[in-house]
């Protein structure tokens, strides 16, 4: 076999061996536990909704991939498939809300419309709702 296929074999071999070592390490990552994690801002639902929808570029910096706690009312419960959960928030616009994703709750039920609850999060973004991944419950008041 020639030199330089042996050169090409051996690179090809190691850039197999490193893509499958970054696989690997990206699907073992943990995820923020948000529950013990101290918040970057704490925040009423309606006013980080407004700071996004006022200027989506300025808010995005400052929150996305922070840790935001944040207060309101629960607006809806809806499961997002077998595993997560989505509680909007209400804010004071009629088209766009907080939305927060949680995984493993096991009771659902015990959330319903109206309730003021307290959440932490993580931000990932604005698409016509604040979006927090990763949720989890700080407070539940009636």
């Amino acid at each position: 076999m020639k030199l330089w296929v042996k050169i090409a074999l051996f690179a090809v071999l190691i850039i197999v061996i490193t893509a499958i070592w970054i696989g690997l390490h990206m699907f073992n990552l943990k995820h923020t536990d948000t529950a013990k994690a101290k918040p970057d801002f704490v925040i009423t639902a309606t006013v980080l909704q407004k700071e996004f929808e006022d200027n989506e570029g300025t808010a995005s910096s400052k929150y996305i991939n922070k840790i935001i706690e944040v207060n309101g009312t629960i607006a809806s419960v809806t499961p997002a498939d077998s595993t997560h959960l989505n509680i909007a928030l209400k804010t004071r616009s009629d088209m766009s809300t907080v939305i927060c994703t949680f995984q493993n709750i096991t009771d659902p039920s015990k959330y319903k419309s109206g309730e003021e609850i307290t959440l932490r999060g993580e931000c990932s973004g604005f698409l016509m709702d604040v979006l927090l991944k990763n949720c989890a419950i700080v407070v539940k008041r009636k």
